[in-house]
């Protein structure tokens, strides 16, 4: 059973960055960061497939968001710049396989704690 550690979260002025680090036990097909409001649906930031590093985004991230990972050391990174006061939120890693839809909660078994970041 995978486990994950998120780090990287706080506090940024908009139109800043943030660098969100997530540390996986072992390896998955498919990593990936979400985020969650309070009273809101958890919903997909980006996927990485870590054998290609094909690269996944919901739309509002797209050009703003980079995820990228090393598989050498299990890690999973996800770049936030130009961000936004709306991005203020938890943000969690997940880990699973490549099947389905990135943006499926049930394509991910395993999901770290969140960590999070407010930007104002």
């Amino acid at each position: 059973h995978v486990q994950l550690v998120e780090s990287g979260g706080g506090s940024a002025l908009a139109g800043g960055s943030v660098r969100l680090s997530c540390a996986a036990t072992s390896r998955r097909t498919r990593m990936a960061w979400f985020r969650q409001a309070p009273g809101k649906e958890r919903e997909g930031v980006a996927s990485i497939l870590t054998s290609s590093g094909s690269t996944y985004y919901a739309d509002s991230m797209k050009g703003r968001f980079t995820i990228s990972r090393d598989n050498a050391k299990n890690m999973v990174y996800l770049q936030m710049d130009s961000l936004e006061p709306e991005d203020t939120t938890m943000y969690y890693c997940a880990a699973g396989q490549a099947f389905g839809s990135w943006r499926s909660l049930g394509a991910y078994g395993a999901w770290g704690q969140g960590t999070q970041v407010t930007v104002s």
